[in-house]
């Protein structure tokens, strides 16, 4: 068994990226169904990482399908490891323009619903969550990995006020697939114009919310998005929605308020 297994850059997905690297190793057949990873510290030095950081590597294949792990003996790639697991590998984002842009279309489809559950469901406490996660980021510098956490916390909050377990999930997996992507892609030139961008469109979401007015929520996140998507160089989704209309309840709430 010959793996071409590489050290690993520094940052805080380095258990993503050890986990990416030994599922290639799988998907190009390389290590095959029945084979033993290598021991974990072997793992390590090969990587330049810490045990820990393999050990949750492997956690991860492991909730992934991929490999097995059986206590004193080691981990084992799964007999049937192209599972109905979804997974998306944020190293091929990195290098695929189409499949990133396939991403956000699959944010739009998600997340754009959920906001107009979201709105229509959401509770006082669901409120609570948003209003917290856009102050942190608000606090953050843009781009940080405080910034991101908090973005992430906030579209998870809309998923949780939607009372849709499955939404919750799907929502959490894309956008922390996203998150990851742009943390390994580094440098994204940030300024004070897309910080400003960034948060005036998550308070249009977060008014809509507010007012319960799903329509408005619906415009508010797919403008949201593809802002998004051209601050990464992605084009915007033009077919999603119509053109936005405005709504009365919305508009009546941030005249009322602004961000909260």
């Amino acid at each position: 068994m010959t793996l071409k297994l590489d050290k690993v850059s520094r940052g805080p997905h380095l258990p993503t990226l050890v986990a990416s690297s030994i599922s290639r190793e799988i998907a190009r057949g390389r290590l095959k169904p029945g084979d033993q990873l290598p021991t974990v510290q072997a793992l390590a030095e090969t990587f330049g990482v810490s045990r820990n950081v393999v050990r949750e590597a492997i956690a991860r294949l492991g909730s992934e399908g991929l490999v097995w792990s059986q206590q004193g003996r080691g981990a084992f790639v799964s007999e049937a490891p192209k599972s109905t697991v979804l997974k998306i590998d944020h190293a091929t984002l990195g290098q695929d323009g189409d499949a990133f842009r396939s991403l956000f279309e699959l944010r739009g489809a998600l997340e754009v619903r959920a906001a107009a559950l979201a709105a229509d469901r959401r509770t006082a406490e669901d409120f609570d969550a948003m209003q917290r996660a856009l102050a942190t980021m608000t606090a953050s510098p843009y781009g940080s990995v405080a910034w991101l956490e908090a973005d992430l916390d906030f579209h998870r909050a809309i998923a949780a006020a939607t009372r849709n377990d499955y939404l919750v999930q799907f929502i959490g997996f894309v956008a922390q697939r996203v998150r990851e992507s742009i943390l390994a892609a580094g440098d994204q030139h940030p300024s004070e114009d897309m910080a400003q961008a960034t948060l005036s469109e998550h308070d249009r979401i977060l008014a809509a919310i507010e007012a319960q007015d799903g329509v408005e929520a619906q415009w508010a996140m797919q403008a949201h998005l593809n802002g998004a998507a051209q601050r990464v160089g992605l084009p915007p989704d033009e077919t999603a929605l119509p053109s936005p209309r405005r709504s009365g309840k919305a508009t009546a709430a941030r005249a009322g308020g602004g961000r909260r």
